[in-house]
Formats: C-alpha cells, structure tokens, sequence
C-alpha cells in the first residue's frame, strides 16, 4: 500500500487508447519483415502491410499508430504488460484517429505543441520511429495532424492527439 501520487498521475502506458469514444481504430496486417519496436509508434501502409515509420518517410506518409493489445502476450518475465514487444506478424490495430499515451524521446512537449517522428541519425534513446517534442535539422519529420495534450509524466509517457 505503498503506492501514492503526490504531484501527478502517470500519463499511461505506450500505445494505450486514452480516450476510447472519441477513436476510430481498424484491424492491419503487419509485415514481419518491418517489424515495430513498441507500441505507440506512428506506421504506414506499404504493400498493403502496416510497417514502421522510418528513413525517408515524409509528413503525409503516416497511416496511423500502433495500438497496444490488451490482454497482450507480447511480455516477458521483466515486461508483464507487453508495453515494448508488440506482434511481428499478423493482425494488429491501428489508431486512425483519436487519443493515445506514447513515449516521448526528446524534447519538452506541451498542450498542444508539434509532434516530430526521427527518421534519420538514430541515437541513443532516439530510435528511428521514435516520437519527439523538438524538432532536429532533417533528422525529424512533424506530423503535422499530430499535437500533444501536455507535459510528459517522470517516465516520459505523454498523450498526443491524431487525426482529429
């Protein structure tokens, strides 16, 4: 019983729905070729398969993000939830429109802020995919039907609005 917030509630987890009426999420084929390093990562759609977001990838290109499954079986003993290792191969959900928690990278977002996605120079912290709250030369790509709704928590979980 140890647990209390003092200051805030934790924003949630990676790739989870925050505000489910207000969504449109439809089923994708996932292409085990390309596969995603976590949940809450913006995808495209490439021979008809839903892939990561990446190198060369332009404003325009996003389809959606990739929503965390729940009950998932994507954990491992150090991961019970499945927050970091989503499916590889066959059907997935992807959010169209709508709210979700994902991880924030670099940056300081803020209510209503851009959104940037890295597609080139990955580093440390800083994969290719991975969600930011500044952008970096050509490195990032702003997502530009993309916002934040505010600060992150301590664990760097933020809720970002798409599409709406």
């Amino acid at each position: 019983m140890g647990n209390a917030f003092l200051y805030r509630m934790p924003a949630g987890i990676p790739g989870d729905v925050t505000r489910a009426s207000q969504s449109t999420i439809e089923p994708v084929f996932l292409d085990p070729a390309l596969p995603f390093a976590g949940y809450g990562l913006f995808g495209k759609i490439v021979a008809g398969k839903f892939v990561p977001f990446g190198a060369g990838d332009a404003n325009g290109a996003d389809y959606g993000l990739l929503v965390r499954a729940y009950p998932t079986t994507g954990g491992s003993g150090s991961d019970p939830l499945g927050t970091s290792t989503p499916p590889t191969k066959g059907v997935a959900d992807v959010l169209r429109r709508g709210y979700m928690t994902v991880k924030l990278n670099a940056g300081t977002a803020s209510k209503d802020s851009a959104v940037y996605v890295r597609v080139a120079a990955a580093a440390a912290g800083k994969p290719i995919g991975g969600i930011e709250a500044v952008a970096d030369s050509t490195n990032t790509v702003a997502i530009s039907i993309a916002s934040f709704m505010g600060p992150a928590d301590a664990s760097g979980n933020v809720e970002i609005q798409y599409n709406i």
